[in-house]
């Protein structure tokens, strides 16, 4: 998908910084990355982390306009499901703070999970379902979210809405 396109869209408010959840999980080599490029960046989980372990953790990366991380994220990561964007006035260390606060749900059993809403594939599915209080909860401090649509020349925008999340489909092949 066109580098030029996404970026348009999710650089749209100069005002507004853009972050990006990659998953470690999906991203061949993403630490070499992360030390050779050196955006601003941390880990969603805490403390050391054994290298297995390090290596498919979740990291929250601010992208900056024109860079070549950007592009790197934006151009191969679109369509292969690395992770989702969020646009916000937050900095990295107030979205951490938020973005942690759900990596952890409860089962129906009681039994504590990880929940992997950085998956563009789960968060695309799950927001549509959210009431208003869940929400407020994943949002937060986000004013939007940029995930890929099972159709990877669909980008899905999500804000909140007065009864929910609002979805909006946006075609790349025809934006712009």
């Amino acid at each position: 998908m066109s580098y030029k396109v996404l970026h348009t869209l999710m650089f749209s408010d100069p005002d507004l910084n853009v972050f990006v959840v990659l998953d470690g999980a999906s991203v061949a080599d993403l630490l070499p990355k992360l030390d050779g490029e050196r955006p601003e960046f941390c880990c969603l989980y805490r403390g050391e982390l054994e290298p297995h372990l390090a290596k498919a953790a979740p990291y929250l990366v601010q992208l900056t306009p024109q860079t070549a991380f950007t592009k790197w994220v934006l151009d191969k990561g679109w369509g292969n499901h690395w992770g989702i964007f969020a646009v916000t006035e937050q900095n990295l260390r107030e979205m951490r703070r938020h973005f942690r606060t759900f990596l952890k749900v409860i089962s129906p059993e009681g039994k504590p999970l990880y929940f992997r809403y950085y998956d563009p594939r789960v968060l695309r599915v799950y927001l549509p379902t959210c009431n208003v209080q869940e929400m407020k909860t994943v949002f937060g401090p986000v004013e939007s979210f940029f995930v890929e649509g099972g159709n990877p020349e669909v980008l899905l925008q999500f804000t909140p809405g007065q009864e929910g999340p609002v979805q909006k489909d946006i075609d790349l092949t025809k934006a712009m």
